[in-house]
Protein backbone atom coordinates (compact mmCIF):
# COMPACT_ATOMS: atom_id res chain seq x y z
CA UNK A 1 0.00 0.00 0.00
CA UNK A 2 1.35 3.37 -1.07
CA UNK A 3 0.41 7.13 0.03
CA UNK A 4 -0.43 9.29 -2.41
CA UNK A 5 -0.23 13.06 -1.94
CA UNK A 6 -1.90 15.18 -4.32
CA UNK A 7 -4.33 17.68 -5.97
CA UNK A 8 -7.11 16.51 -8.10
CA UNK A 9 -7.30 19.97 -10.10
CA UNK A 10 -3.76 19.15 -10.71
CA UNK A 11 -2.83 16.97 -13.97
CA UNK A 12 0.48 16.21 -12.66
CA UNK A 13 -0.90 14.66 -10.02
CA UNK A 14 -3.88 12.88 -12.04
CA UNK A 15 -1.00 11.21 -13.85
CA UNK A 16 -0.22 9.09 -10.63
CA UNK A 17 -3.86 8.89 -9.90
CA UNK A 18 -4.52 7.15 -13.25
CA UNK A 19 -1.03 4.72 -13.52
CA UNK A 20 -2.26 3.69 -10.24
CA UNK A 21 -5.97 2.51 -11.16
CA UNK A 22 -4.64 1.28 -14.62
CA UNK A 23 -2.01 -1.13 -12.83
CA UNK A 24 -4.31 -2.25 -9.97
CA UNK A 25 -1.46 -0.38 -7.13
CA UNK A 26 -3.08 -0.64 -3.82
CA UNK A 27 -2.48 2.77 -2.78
CA UNK A 28 -4.59 5.56 -0.38
CA UNK A 29 -5.21 9.01 -1.42
CA UNK A 30 -4.52 11.89 0.32
CA UNK A 31 -6.06 15.26 -0.60
CA UNK A 32 -3.50 18.40 -0.73
CA UNK A 33 -5.18 21.64 -1.48
CA UNK A 34 -3.01 23.45 -3.56
CA UNK A 35 -4.87 26.87 -3.62
CA UNK A 36 -5.01 26.76 0.29
CA UNK A 37 -1.53 26.45 0.61
CA UNK A 38 -1.09 23.25 1.82
CA UNK A 39 1.80 22.36 0.11
CA UNK A 40 4.37 24.84 2.32
CA UNK A 41 2.59 23.28 5.46
CA UNK A 42 5.99 22.19 7.94
CA UNK A 43 3.75 18.92 7.80
CA UNK A 44 4.03 18.87 3.79
CA UNK A 45 7.97 20.34 3.40
CA UNK A 46 8.87 17.29 5.61
CA UNK A 47 7.16 15.03 3.79
CA UNK A 48 8.64 16.75 0.49
CA UNK A 49 11.27 19.71 1.04
CA UNK A 50 10.45 20.44 -2.89
CA UNK A 51 7.02 21.58 -1.59
CA UNK A 52 5.12 20.29 -4.40
CA UNK A 53 2.33 17.56 -5.41
CA UNK A 54 2.35 14.87 -6.29
CA UNK A 55 4.34 12.74 -4.06
CA UNK A 56 4.07 8.84 -2.76
CA UNK A 57 4.92 7.61 0.54
CA UNK A 58 5.71 3.91 0.62
CA UNK A 59 5.58 1.99 4.41
CA UNK A 60 8.87 1.84 4.88
CA UNK A 61 8.65 5.57 4.46
CA UNK A 62 10.38 6.26 1.87
CA UNK A 63 9.10 9.56 -0.53
CA UNK A 64 9.60 9.90 -4.40
CA UNK A 65 8.25 13.08 -5.90
CA UNK A 66 7.98 14.42 -9.83
CA UNK A 67 4.76 12.85 -11.28
CA UNK A 68 6.91 11.52 -14.29
CA UNK A 69 9.48 9.58 -11.68
CA UNK A 70 6.63 8.33 -9.59
CA UNK A 71 4.68 6.60 -12.77
CA UNK A 72 7.94 5.47 -14.48
CA UNK A 73 8.24 3.39 -11.05
CA UNK A 74 4.51 2.55 -10.98
CA UNK A 75 4.42 1.11 -14.13
CA UNK A 76 7.73 -0.97 -14.08
CA UNK A 77 7.25 -4.44 -15.82
CA UNK A 78 4.50 -2.93 -17.37
CA UNK A 79 2.54 -2.91 -20.64
CA UNK A 80 2.69 0.91 -20.35
CA UNK A 81 6.94 0.91 -20.97
CA UNK A 82 7.38 -0.22 -24.46
CA UNK A 83 9.94 -3.77 -23.85
CA UNK A 84 12.14 -2.64 -27.26
CA UNK A 85 15.35 0.13 -25.91
CA UNK A 86 14.33 2.98 -29.41
CA UNK A 87 10.43 2.71 -28.76
CA UNK A 88 11.17 3.30 -24.65
CA UNK A 89 13.48 6.43 -25.30
CA UNK A 90 10.58 7.61 -27.66
CA UNK A 91 8.13 7.67 -25.00
CA UNK A 92 10.75 9.16 -22.93
CA UNK A 93 11.34 11.54 -25.21
CA UNK A 94 7.68 12.84 -24.97
CA UNK A 95 7.67 12.33 -21.69
CA UNK A 96 10.64 15.17 -21.39
CA UNK A 97 9.11 17.28 -23.83
CA UNK A 98 6.17 17.24 -21.79
CA UNK A 99 7.52 18.88 -18.77
CA UNK A 100 9.87 21.69 -20.96
CA UNK A 101 7.67 22.77 -23.56
CA UNK A 102 3.94 21.55 -22.69
CA UNK A 103 3.17 21.69 -19.44
CA UNK A 104 4.76 25.16 -18.52
CA UNK A 105 2.57 26.82 -21.22
CA UNK A 106 -0.66 24.39 -21.21
CA UNK A 107 -1.05 24.08 -17.80
CA UNK A 108 0.23 27.69 -16.38
CA UNK A 109 -2.17 29.53 -18.78
CA UNK A 110 -4.84 27.14 -17.39
CA UNK A 111 -4.26 27.55 -14.10
CA UNK A 112 -3.75 31.28 -14.39
CA UNK A 113 -7.68 31.49 -16.31
CA UNK A 114 -9.59 28.98 -14.45
CA UNK A 115 -8.30 28.98 -11.11
CA UNK A 116 -6.89 32.81 -10.46
CA UNK A 117 -9.61 34.01 -12.96
CA UNK A 118 -7.09 36.55 -14.66
CA UNK A 119 -8.32 38.00 -17.76
CA UNK A 120 -6.39 36.73 -21.06
CA UNK A 121 -5.25 40.79 -21.20
CA UNK A 122 -3.36 39.69 -17.59
CA UNK A 123 -1.96 36.50 -18.41
CA UNK A 124 1.38 36.49 -20.77
CA UNK A 125 0.03 36.37 -24.26
CA UNK A 126 3.35 34.15 -25.12
CA UNK A 127 1.74 30.69 -23.21
CA UNK A 128 -1.13 30.59 -25.47
CA UNK A 129 1.31 31.24 -28.80
CA UNK A 130 3.43 28.66 -27.03
CA UNK A 131 0.70 26.49 -26.16
CA UNK A 132 -0.51 26.44 -29.32
CA UNK A 133 3.08 25.49 -31.16
CA UNK A 134 2.96 22.87 -28.09
CA UNK A 135 -0.25 21.09 -29.91
CA UNK A 136 0.41 21.79 -33.13
CA UNK A 137 3.38 19.54 -32.21
CA UNK A 138 1.55 16.76 -31.11
CA UNK A 139 -1.44 17.37 -34.28
CA UNK A 140 1.89 16.17 -36.61
CA UNK A 141 3.07 13.14 -34.41
CA UNK A 142 -0.92 12.01 -34.30
CA UNK A 143 -1.64 12.62 -37.58
CA UNK A 144 0.43 9.42 -38.81
CA UNK A 145 -0.34 7.42 -35.02
CA UNK A 146 -2.98 6.28 -32.54
CA UNK A 147 -0.88 7.08 -30.07
CA UNK A 148 1.77 10.11 -29.20
CA UNK A 149 5.00 7.68 -29.28
CA UNK A 150 4.48 6.36 -32.43
CA UNK A 151 3.65 2.51 -30.97
CA UNK A 152 0.47 0.58 -31.61
CA UNK A 153 -0.35 0.84 -27.79
CA UNK A 154 -0.77 3.58 -25.01
CA UNK A 155 2.10 4.20 -22.94
CA UNK A 156 3.26 6.79 -20.06
CA UNK A 157 4.13 9.16 -22.73
CA UNK A 158 -0.03 9.42 -23.55
CA UNK A 159 -0.82 9.98 -20.05
CA UNK A 160 1.83 12.08 -19.32
CA UNK A 161 0.14 14.52 -22.37
CA UNK A 162 -3.22 13.60 -21.88
CA UNK A 163 -3.38 15.23 -18.10
CA UNK A 164 -2.94 19.07 -19.63
CA UNK A 165 -4.02 18.12 -23.20
CA UNK A 166 -7.65 16.95 -21.91
CA UNK A 167 -8.00 19.88 -20.09
CA UNK A 168 -6.80 22.72 -22.33
CA UNK A 169 -10.09 24.33 -23.02
CA UNK A 170 -9.97 25.63 -19.16
CA UNK A 171 -6.78 27.86 -20.55
CA UNK A 172 -8.85 28.94 -23.06
CA UNK A 173 -7.14 26.64 -26.35
CA UNK A 174 -9.47 25.06 -28.65
CA UNK A 175 -8.91 21.72 -29.43
CA UNK A 176 -11.42 21.65 -32.20
CA UNK A 177 -8.21 23.41 -34.14
CA UNK A 178 -6.11 20.21 -33.80
CA UNK A 179 -8.63 16.91 -34.95
CA UNK A 180 -6.03 14.55 -34.49
CA UNK A 181 -5.34 15.69 -30.67
CA UNK A 182 -8.75 15.89 -30.04
CA UNK A 183 -9.17 12.00 -31.43
CA UNK A 184 -6.34 11.26 -29.68
CA UNK A 185 -7.55 12.54 -26.50
CA UNK A 186 -11.04 10.61 -26.36
CA UNK A 187 -9.13 7.20 -27.30
CA UNK A 188 -6.71 7.89 -24.67
CA UNK A 189 -9.86 8.74 -22.28
CA UNK A 190 -11.57 5.59 -23.51
CA UNK A 191 -8.08 3.59 -22.77
CA UNK A 192 -8.66 4.66 -19.07
CA UNK A 193 -11.74 4.72 -18.52
CA UNK A 194 -12.22 8.15 -18.21
CA UNK A 195 -15.04 10.77 -19.14
CA UNK A 196 -15.17 12.68 -21.97
CA UNK A 197 -12.98 16.01 -21.36
CA UNK A 198 -15.79 18.01 -21.55
CA UNK A 199 -17.95 16.16 -19.58
CA UNK A 200 -15.46 16.07 -16.64
CA UNK A 201 -16.02 18.30 -13.44
CA UNK A 202 -13.97 16.93 -11.09
CA UNK A 203 -10.43 17.61 -12.48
Amino acid sequence: MIRIFGDSISGNCLKVKWVAARLGVAHEWIEIDILKGETRTDAFLALNPFGQVPVIQFDDGRTLSQSNAIILHLAEGSDLIPDAAFERAKMFEWMFWEQYSHEPTIAVRRFQKHYLKKSDDAIDTDLMARGRRALGRMEMALISSDFIAGGASLTLADISLLAYTRLAHEGGFDLGEFPAVHAWVARCERELGLPHFHEATDV
